[in-house]
């Protein structure tokens, strides 16, 4: 796949399939639509292209709203993108100009002049241009007037409940990681870097990495305890997590913390990823602190109960 981070650099292809979002999390719905892409792609002898916007909408248009959160960051998504198949991925530089443009101005001058749109494939409620403006039945009419040809690809369903990505960021802070997980057919990650932290859990023999989410619009799951796997480079590790203030010993700041199962190796300051399997139960503050070593106990049993 190749990943174009300025549509300047894109050279304009002669039969370019497209599709075009935001794809937080790319989920199940957005997976759908990319099958059809790469599928439809072959049958047209054309190439598969995929036109996303970064920052997410949202932070452009209301900057003093903080509380923008993100099931994927960037790199997640590009990642997410390459292992459904796309051939180009443009990243559009989400900006107050590109949300003033009117719908007809997107098509032609983005779609049409600068990708060589001759397919569009587009999500059952896709919107686009300034104030959200166009509509299917607008692309419809554009592809008449710039001759490219338009799909439309209906919702999909997951136990009966339509895949939003709303509803998965809702499951993620609820830390509801089954339901989230069934959405997104993959289990949620974070990436972050080890950062030090003040080694308490050394102390009661669960040594713990605090991993630090850089990423400040990236979602972080709710309080609690979850059973995990720890990515570092190539290798795999079982292990379980807490997010939280740390009541027991009386946290003030909000920190996400891993104990690697049988691992002691000094890993400060390096990336890792924490893929989430299961949540086992809420942050609790216990009585004293060997209370929350026999909590721990038992949160590793079931944590590796659960992995296994």
């Amino acid at each position: 796949m190749r990943v174009y981070r300025d549509i300047a650099e894109f050279e304009k292809l002669s039969n370019a399939v497209v599709t075009q979002g935001t794809f937080d999390g790319v989920h199940a719905g957005h997976k759908k639509i990319l099958s059809h892409l790469k599928h439809r792609a072959e049958e047209l002898k054309g190439e598969s292209v995929v036109l996303t916007f970064f920052p997410h909408p949202r932070m452009v248009l209301f900057p003093d709203d903080d509380s923008v959160r993100l099931i994927n960051t960037l790199e997640e998504n590009i990642e997410q993108f390459e292992n459904a198949g796309v051939q180009h991925l443009i990243i559009l530089e989400f900006t107050a100009a590109i949300a003033k443009l009117s719908a007809v101005h997107f098509v032609r001058d983005i779609l049409v002049n600068a990708i060589g749109t001759k397919h569009l494939i587009v999500g059952y409620d896709h919107r686009f241009g300034r104030n959200r403006e166009g509509s299917l039945s607008d692309l419809q009419e554009f592809g008449h007037v710039y001759d490219f040809s338009i799909e439309k690809i209906s919702e999909v369903d997951v136990n009966e409940i339509t895949v939003s990505s709303t509803k998965i960021r809702n499951a993620i802070l609820a830390g509801d990681l089954f339901t989230a997980s069934s959405y997104l057919q993959r289990n949620f990650t974070l990436h972050g870097i080890v950062a030090d932290g003040n080694k308490l859990g050394r102390t009661i023999g669960f040594p713990t990495a605090n991993v630090l989410v850089q990423e400040k619009y990236k979602i972080v799951p709710a309080d609690g305890v979850y059973a995990v796997y720890v990515y570092l480079g190539e290798k795999k590790f079982p292990g379980m997590l807490n997010i939280g203030n740390r009541p027991t010993v009386n946290g003030i700041n909000r920190v996400v913390e891993v104990n690697i199962f049988n691992f002691d190796a000094q890993i400060y300051k390096e990336n890792l990823i924490v893929e989430f399997v299961a949540r086992i139960r809420d942050e609790q503050k216990f009585s004293d602190i060997e209370a929350l070593k026999n909590q721990l106990v038992k949160d590793k049993q079931i944590a590796i109960d659960i992995l296994n």
